[in-house]
């Protein structure tokens, strides 16, 4: 990123005050910060809009290897704005799937980039909120927060997220939280698959620094290399991912920082 974005927030157009996304970088890592905490983060076109426009920056951004995902306020996000989603139920279906694709390019855009992606979760993480936090690669959590996907007890479906659930927890468990619209604990959250790591309150930002601050200085071939293996593998058969494993396994083997890391682990 260019330097006039480092430790500000994103240009807005004339008469924009307040940005929906904040992006800072520093030693590699991009935080990019939710910031509707009036409205517990809630995800409105501009913000999904935003948010798909900083992505795209930092995948082309060579000093950024980890993008972490985070929230002003005491909430994550609260899922997708209610006053949006209620004014769409006069719009067309096919008007509706044209606006319900723009949170799920969301979801790709994060699925697709080569780089880390890490949600740093504080708070109340629901709805589309909670699908924010599980389309990324990690998801760390403060103790005390909470997840979950209430949307049927507002006569809705958790319809964009529900991949992600089901890749998360399974088929069981997703109908269990999707059908019942029950909150889980992070301390739940992180039995269930749901979440990455469970951190404590009082050493949560440290722990997370610490834990960006490793994923920035490892070889960003061999992080990408394990992302998309990781994705590719669940659609193979069991020989099918073997195969894989030798061809991204050979690739490894020929990238610079494999042979300089390990001309240093020899020379210790």
């Amino acid at each position: 990123m260019t330097p006039s974005e480092r430790g500000r927030a994103d240009a807005q157009p004339h008469g924009r005050t307040d940005p929906r996304v904040l992006v800072t970088v520093s030693d590699g890592v991009a935080t990019l910060t939710l910031n509707r905490a009036d409205k517990r983060n809630a995800l409105d076109r501009r913000m999904i809009g935003d948010l798909k426009a900083a992505l795209t920056r930092c995948d082309l951004a060579a000093d950024v290897r980890v993008i972490a995902v985070r929230a002003a306020g005491k909430d994550f996000c609260a899922g997708l704005d209610l006053e949006e989603l209620l004014a769409s139920a006069e719009l067309t279906p096919e008007e509706n799937e044209r606006r319900a694709m723009e949170l799920g390019e969301l979801f790709l855009i994060l699925r697709a980039l080569p780089k880390p992606s890490v949600a740093v979760v504080s708070g109340r993480a629901l709805a589309g909120g909670c699908g924010l936090a599980t389309a990324c690669d990690l998801v760390v959590a403060q103790a005390g927060s909470l997840f979950g996907y209430p949307e049927i007890q507002r006569g809705f479906v958790p319809a964009m997220v529900m991949t992600m659930l089901r890749r998360s927890v399974g088929e069981k468990v997703a109908f269990d939280l999707a059908a019942t619209g029950r909150l889980v604990t992070a301390e739940e959250a992180e039995r269930l698959g749901l979440i990455s790591r469970l951190l404590p309150a009082d050493a949560f930002e440290a722990e997370v620094a610490k834990l960006l601050a490793q994923l920035a200085s490892f070889a960003p071939t061999a992080l990408a290399l394990i992302k998309g293996q990781l994705h590719q593998v669940e659609e193979l058969g069991f020989e099918g991912g073997i195969t894989l494993g030798a061809r991204v396994n050979s690739v490894a083997r020929g990238t610079p920082e494999f042979k300089q890391s390990l001309q240093a682990f020899l020379k210790k």
